[in-house]
C-alpha cells in the first residue's frame, strides 16, 4: 500500500511499511523513512508506484483548466476528491485525483486551503485581481528579461539609462530596471559598471562621479529654499582702520581682511578683520539649519556647491567699498622685534578699502619687491591700493611668526612642490559637463601674499582658542599630538596642542561664511567678547554639549567626503589634460614601493599620482621618464611603465615634506579650487595641517 501525504505543505508519496493507530512509517523512494499522522496522509493506492503516480499527476496537473476547475468547485469547503469526480467525470483514479491536488495546491488564486486536503473556492473578484496581478507580473519579468538581453548585446534601453545612476549608487532592488541589470550581469558574468560601461550607458564620465556625490551628499539636490538674510540689529562702532582682503579673483566668499595701524611709531596694530554673519544667524534658525546640513562649501574645478545661499553670503562677505560687520582682532606688536605685546577683540563695522587678488599681483609683489629699498617705488605699485610699507611689514611678520612656529614645531616647513590651479576655459560658474578645455597652471608654495594670509590666519585661530579656553568657553578645536608618522590632526572640544603647526590650541574661526565650524567657534567669540568671564554661561554652547560633539562628527564626515570629492575631480581633470594635449610621456619621481614590484609615482610638472611598472631596484626619490598607458576616467586611474632613469637619486636625498607624504595627492595637497583657496591660503594647506587648516 502506498500513501500521498502533507509534509509542510510538501505533496509527497511513498510506501507504507506499518502502522499504528494515528501514523504511518513510509518509505519514500530515496530509501528514507518518515513517520506520517494519519492527518497528513491525504491519498492511499495501491498503484502505481509512488514516483510513476507522481509523473503523471504532475503532468496531468498542468493540464488542468483552473478557470474550469474553479466553475465546477461547489460554494462551500471541499475535498481535492470530490472536485477530481466533479472535473474528471465517473470515479477518478489515484493519479487524476493527486494531479487535482497538485493543481489545487498550486493555484492559491483560485482556491484557498482550509485544511489538509481540504479547499474553498475564491470570490470571482479576487479571482479577477489575482489573474490581472500574475499576468503583469508575466509581462514585467518578459520586460526585464527583455531589457537584460539588449544589455547583454551592448545597448542600453532607455529605462535603464534614465534610472541609471539610481542603480548604480542608490538601488531599489525591486525595480525592473536593476533587476535587468543584475540579471544581464549574471549571464555575462560581468561586473554591472563595466556592462554598463560597455552597454553605451555612461555617456560622460564626469557625470558619473557628480551624480555619484550628489546621490550620496546631496540626495534632495543642491538648492536652497528662500530665505533672506536677517539684519544685524546691533549697533555697531565704526572701526578706525581700513581693511584690506587677499584672495583668488574668483572668490565671492571674501570671510577675512587685514590692516596696520601705527608703522613708525614703535608699536603696530594688526587688525584681523573676520567676516561676522553670526551676528545675524543664530543657532537653531532656519539659516543656520542650511548651513548645518551642508557643514562646508564644496570645492571643485570649475564649480562649487556653497555652504549658505549666495544673497546671504553677499550680505556679510568682506566687499570692497563698504563698511562691514566683522568680529576684529587687534594684536598689538612691537616693530622692532615684532613681539606679541597683547590682543583684543571687538564686535565692530570695519571699511574694506580693497580686495587685492593675489593672482594679479603675484608678479609684483614678490618677496624682492617686498624687501627692497622703501623708496623704490616703481615696478606696478600703483596697482596696489595700500602702501608698500604695510605689505612689507605684514610679510616681515609672517616671516617671524612661521620660524616662531618653526621651533615649537621642532622643523622647518618646506614648499618644496608647487600649488596646481584648474580653470575650465569657457565656463561661467555652471556644472561643467566634463569636456571642457582645462587648463593647469602652477603657484609656487610659500608665496608671499599667501604667506601674509596664512600667518595671519594661524594668529587668529590660536589666538582665539587660548582666548576661549582662558574664559571656560567650549569650542571645536583641531589637534596633533606629535609629528610621528600616523598621528592624525583630529577635531574635538578641548584645547590641545597642534604639533603640525606648532601652536598651543587651534580653533577654526577665520572662515564662517563657509565652514559651518568656524561659525560655531564665531558665536562663541562673540560671546566672550559680549560677556567677558561670564561668557561660559552666555555661550550657545555649554561645556561638553552633545550638540557641539554632534557638529565634530557631522563635520568631520562630510569634510571628508567633500576633501575626497575635491581629489577625485582634479584627479579627472588632470587625466583629461594629458588627454587633451596628447601626452603620452611624462617625467616623475618615486615615491613609494608597492606590492608585486610596482612603483608609486609622482609627476615633476602635473597634480598626479600613479603606478608605474619597471622601477624595480631604483631608490625613492629617483627621477624618470615614464610611457603612459590607458587612461580610464570612471576609475580615476592611469598606469605607466618606466623607460628611462633620469636621476638615480638616493633614499636619504628626497625631500623632506616627500619623506612625510608618499600618498597618492590629495584635494588639499593639490590645488584647492579653480574660483578660491581656504582663508589660511596655500602656504599652510599641506605643510601644517591635514586636511588643510
Amino acid at each position: 500500500m502506498h500513501v500521498l501525504f502533507d509534509e509542510a505543505g510538501k505533496l509527497m508519496a511513498g510506501r507504507i511499511l506499518s502502522e499504528a493507530e494515528a501514523s504511518a512509517q513510509v518509505e519514500l523512494d530515496s530509501g528514507k523513512r518518515v513517520k506520517v499522522k494519519t492527518a497528513n496522509q491525504l491519498l492511499r493506492f495501491d498503484k502505481p508506484a509512488p514516483a510513476e503516480l507522481m509523473a503523471e499527476a504532475q503532468a496531468l496537473a498542468a493540464e488542468v483548466e483552473l478557470p474550469l476547475a474553479w466553475e465546477f468547485a461547489p460554494e462551500d469547503e471541499f475535498g481535492f476528491a470530490e472536485l477530481a469526480a466533479d472535473y474528471f467525470g465517473d470515479a477518478p483514479g489515484a493519479a487524476r485525483q493527486a494531479a487535482m491536488l497538485l493543481a489545487l495546491h498550486e493555484a492559491p488564486h483560485y482556491f484557498r486551503r482550509a485544511g489538509k486536503g481540504r479547499f474553498r473556492k475564491a470570490p470571482a473578484d479576487t479571482v479577477a485581481q489575482a489573474l490581472a496581478a500574475i499576468e503583469k507580473k508575466k509581462q514585467l519579468a518578459a520586460q526585464i528579461s527583455a531589457w537584460a538581453a539588449e544589455l547583454a548585446e551592448g545597448r542600453t534601453p532607455e529605462p535603464v539609462r534614465e534610472q541609471l545612476y539610481k542603480i548604480l549608487f542608490r538601488p531599489d532592488k525591486n525595480a525592473p530596471e536593476y533587476k535587468a541589470v543584475v540579471e544581464a550581469s549574471r549571464a555575462t558574468q560581468q561586473a554591472p559598471l563595466a556592462l554598463l560601461q560597455k552597454a553605451g550607458a555612461i555617456a560622460s564620465p564626469y557625470q558619473f562621479h557628480w551624480q555619484r556625490f550628489l546621490f550620496e551628499n546631496f540626495p534632495k539636490g543642491t538648492g536652497f529654499p528662500p530665505l533672506a538674510a536677517p539684519a544685524i540689529a546691533e549697533e555697531l562702532p565704526l572701526a578706525e582702520a581700513r581693511a584690506y582682503s587677499i584672495d583668488d579673483s574668483h572668490t565671492t566668499e571674501i570671510d577675512d581682511a587685514l590692516s596696520v595701524q601705527g608703522l613708525g611709531t614703535g608699536t603696530v596694530v594688526l587688525g584681523i578683520h573676520i567676516a561676522a554673519p553670526g551676528l545675524a544667524l543664530q543657532p537653531g534658525d532656519a539659516l543656520d539649519a542650511v548651513a548645518r546640513a551642508r557643514l562646508s562649501t564644496v570645492y571643485m574645478p570649475g564649480y562649487k556647491i556653497t555652504m549658505l545661499p549666495d544673497e546671504v553670503v553677499q550680505s556679510y562677505t568682506l566687499s570692497e567699498g563698504r563698511a562691514v560687520p566683522a568680529v576684529s582682532l587687534y594684536v598689538t606688536l612691537d616693530e622692532a622685534t615684532l613681539e606679541v605685546q597683547g590682543s583684543r577683540t571687538r564686535l565692530e563695522r570695519v571699511p574694506i578699502a580693497a580686495n587685492l587678488r593675489h593672482d594679479q599681483l603675484d608678479d609684483v609683489v614678490t618677496a624682492e619687491w617686498l624687501q627692497a629699498p622703501q623708496n623704490d617705488d616703481e615696478n606696478g605699485l600703483q596697482l596696489l591700493p595700500v602702501k608698500r610699507e604695510q605689505l612689507s611689514f605684514l610679510y616681515r611678520l609672517a616671516l617671524h611668526l612661521k620660524a616662531r612656529r618653526e621651533v615649537v614645531r621642532g622643523k622647518p616647513e618646506t614648499f618644496n612642490r608647487p600649488d596646481y590651479t584648474f580653470r575650465l576655459i569657457g565656463n561661467d560658474g555652471e556644472i561643467p559637463q566634463g569636456d571642457e578645455q582645462v587648463q593647469i597652471t602652477t603657484r609656487q608654495r610659500g608665496a608671499p601674499l599667501d604667506l601674509i594670509v596664512a600667518e595671519a590666519m594661524i594668529l587668529a585661530n590660536s589666538t582665539w582658542g587660548e582666548w576661549l579656553k582662558s574664559f571656560g568657553v567650549p569650542a571645536i578645536y583641531r589637534s596633533q599630538a606629535s609629528l610621528l608618522p600616523g598621528v592624525k590632526v583630529r577635531m574635538g572640544a578641548k584645547a590641545l596642542p597642534h604639533a603640525g603647526i606648532g601652536v598651543p590650541s587651534y580653533a577654526w574661526s577665520t572662515s564662517p561664511l563657509r565652514r559651518y565650524v568656524d561659525l560655531v567657534n564665531q558665536w562663541q567669540i562673540i560671546a566672550a567678547a559680549r560677556h567677558g568671564q561670564a561668557a561660559a554661561l552666555a555661550a550657545p554652547f555649554k561645556p561638553k554639549d552633545a550638540q557641539l560633539f554632534a557638529v565634530i562628527s557631522a563635520f568631520d564626515a562630510a569634510y571628508t567626503a567633500y576633501n575626497a570629492h575635491q581629489a577625485g575631480m582634479e584627479r579627472f581633470w588632470t587625466l583629461h589634460y594629458l588627454r587633451q594635449h596628447g601626452i603620452g610621456e611624462l617625467t616623475a619621481s618615486l615615491v613609494k614601493e608597492l606590492a608585486g614590484g610596482a612603483w608609486l609615482v609622482r609627476a615633476d610638472t602635473l597634480p598626479l599620482t600613479f603606478g608605474v611598472l619597471g622601477a624595480q631596484g631604483l631608490p625613492r626619490g629617483t627621477r624618470v621618464r615614464v610611457k603612459l598607458g590607458a587612461i580610464d576616467d570612471i576609475a580615476l586611474d592611469l598606469h605607466g611603465t618606466v623607460t628611462e632613469v633620469l636621476d638615480a637619486a638616493h633614499a636619504a636625498d628626497a625631500p623632506a615634506d616627500e619623506e612625510e607624504d608618499d600618498a597618492p595627492a590629495g584635494p588639499l595637497e593639490i590645488a584647492v579650487d579653480v574660483a578660491e583657496a581656504p582663508a589660511e591660503g596655500a602656504a599652510t594647506r599641506a605643510s601644517t595641517d591635514n586636511p588643510a587648516p
